[in-house]
């Protein structure tokens, strides 16, 4: 798996990029990189990056977050170091994009200098099974008014498609050719496919680039969710 400098999780709200944006990050210091993240999300204050801050730190990864997140005060403001990420050319920065278009403004104001250093991936998250994505046309629309609030293009797909606790191998193979559909459309590769760290298991014979996801703690806290029944959102 290729990385770049800086990679950035953008897509629909609930499809699951801020955990994808976190294990990504873990994933690069397990590989003994310098690890950055900023949590540019401003639209869902409940699925934080920081939720899974003892954990980033624990691996060496560099949090930032808005100075309100997690607490009742939720202003739409980004902290100035996350400025860091397209400056400091020493260290692989991961940025978790705020869900939809609205989100995705925030990220404008980085746009100019990751294009200039043309070494970034902007990854779409789809999930072939949320309300509003359950066809690659609907991802497509989302994909584009995500790409004209931030004036940055997608690179890659990354396929995030589960049903929570119900996932199955066969849950994440059934919908292969979603996204063989949408990369036709977008003109995009499939990054990778990330799934649950039980069902990644199942699915690294069948399928290249599965990334293993461990599930941010906060989903215990879900209603009706169990440790090992947890949903994939956030």
């Amino acid at each position: 798996m290729e990385h770049k400098r800086v990679t950035l999780f953008a897509g629909h709200y609930g499809s699951g990029k801020t955990n994808i944006a976190v294990n990504y990050a873990l994933k690069l210091a397990g590989e003994g990189k310098d690890v950055v993240i900023a949590d540019l999300d401003i639209v869902n204050p409940y699925f934080r990056t920081k939720d899974s801050a003892a954990v980033l730190e624990a691996a060496g990864v560099k949090l930032i977050s808005p100075q309100f997140a997690n607490t009742n005060v939720d202003l739409p403001a980004l902290p100035a170091e996350a400025y860091r990420l397209v400056q400091d050319k020493s260290i692989y920065g991961i940025m978790d994009i705020g869900g939809d278009d609205r989100g995705a403004y925030a990220l404008g104001r980085y746009v100019p200098a990751l294009k200039e250093e043309n070494n970034y991936r902007m990854v779409f998250v789809a999930n072939a099974y949320r309300p509003l994505t359950r066809t690659p046309e609907e991802a497509m629309e989302v994909m584009r008014e995500i790409e004209e609030a931030c004036g940055l293009k997608f690179t890659d797909i990354i396929n995030n498609s589960n049903l929570a606790a119900e996932t199955e191998p066969e849950t994440v193979l059934s919908t292969l050719e979603y996204m063989q559909t949408l990369s036709n459309l977008s003109g995009l590769p499939v990054f990778a496919t990330a799934a649950e760290t039980v069902v990644a298991e199942k699915l690294k014979d069948t399928l290249p680039n599965v990334l293993p996801l461990q599930l941010q703690e906060k989903y215990f806290d879900l209603p009706s969710q169990k440790p090992g029944n947890r949903p994939l959102w956030g």
